[in-house]
């Protein structure tokens, strides 16, 4: 198994759908998490923003780290502040997926480009804003040379903010061609790893049967599906710190090393790691006690002679 650590490296302005006027004071923590990973010999996957990557500030720091291989860079889709502005801002067109897949083309080459001029790199790796992804995105990115998508959260449904629905795809990797974004293909040009969601039951289909089937049903059954999770009978976990403790991502990948799975995509916000920027960190002493659950989970991989790899370098794991 190996642990692939994923970062949507973006502006603070969290809920905002601004063009302009955006702040970027969460990079400035960027040092101190780098510290962390390279500490534990972590290699860290900073997917950014259009912000990010025409900051000279945001530019200058993580070159330092990607100059000396710590960390690979990737892209990071936010439709609202990526030129051209063509559309409307709104909740509904913030989901890249939602746009036309012209216009989904040329924010994507914008972005594409300025990496490649500021960073001296053509990146490979690829995540829409908001998990705004769809099967345009996916013929989008290969006509620009990306070679892996970690557009989806699985066991995941985002319709209620104008989004897709992932609640069937398990957290597992596969190779898909430019005809089905969501099906295995053993010929395809693409890589997807999805963020890492999962069930600390050892079925993952079948528990995700059953909470998808509580959570059509009336208000009871949602309580219901509430009173399975905190007897340990039905636990849906994400293996991200921003909304998990440690123990349960530690529980959740305990469970994913005896399913055999062969890799672990833990994904958060750069803006999380600063307080008061998003619904997950409040306090100073909420910002320690997520760093000190990436910590712990990495010290976790560790021990467990669990390596970490960069995103891109999936593509050479993969039989």
């Amino acid at each position: 198994m190996k642990l692939i650590i994923t970062i949507d490296t973006e502006e603070d302005n969290w809920g905002n759908f601004i063009s302009k006027g955006y702040t970027l004071e969460n990079l400035k923590m960027i040092p101190v998490l780098q510290d962390l990973f390279d500490k534990y010999g972590v290699k860290p996957t900073y997917l950014i923003t259009y912000p990010v990557a025409t900051d000279e500030s945001s530019i200058k720091t993580l070159k330092v780290i990607h100059a000396d291989g710590r960390c690979e860079i990737g892209s990071h889709c936010h439709p609202w502040n990526t030129p051209p502005f063509e559309e409307e801002t709104n909740a509904h067109n913030s989901m890249l997926c939602n746009l036309s897949a012209d216009l989904q083309y040329m924010k994507l080459e914008q972005l594409h480009k300025v990496i490649k001029k500021n960073f001296g790199i053509t990146p490979l790796s690829f995540r829409s804003g908001r998990w705004g992804y769809n099967q345009d995105i996916a013929k989008n990115l290969y006509k620009l040379g990306y070679k892996i998508d970690t557009s989806i959260a699985s066991y995941s449904d985002w319709t209620s903010y104008h989004g897709p629905d992932f609640s069937d795809i398990t957290p597992r990797h596969f190779r898909f061609s430019t005809e089905d974004a969501f099906i295995e293909s053993t010929e395809g040009q693409l890589v997807e790893v999805p963020a890492t969601v999962g069930f600390l039951q050892g079925n993952f289909t079948l528990s995700n049967f059953m909470l998808k089937n509580l959570q059509k049903k009336p208000l009871s059954y949602l309580r219901c599906a509430g009173i399975l999770d905190r007897l340990g009978l039905l636990n849906k976990v994400w293996l991200s710190p921003e909304v998990s403790n440690s123990k349960g991502m530690i529980k959740l990948a305990r469970t994913m090393i005896k399913m055999d799975y062969p890799f672990l995509n833990m994904v958060f916000h750069s803006t999380t790691l600063k307080a008061g920027l998003t619904p997950f960190v409040k306090t100073s002493a909420d910002e320690k006690e997520f760093l000190k659950r990436i910590k712990d989970f990495i010290s976790f991989t560790r021990a467990e002679g669990i390596e970490s790899i960069k995103l891109k370098e999936t593509l050479s794991e993969i039989k």
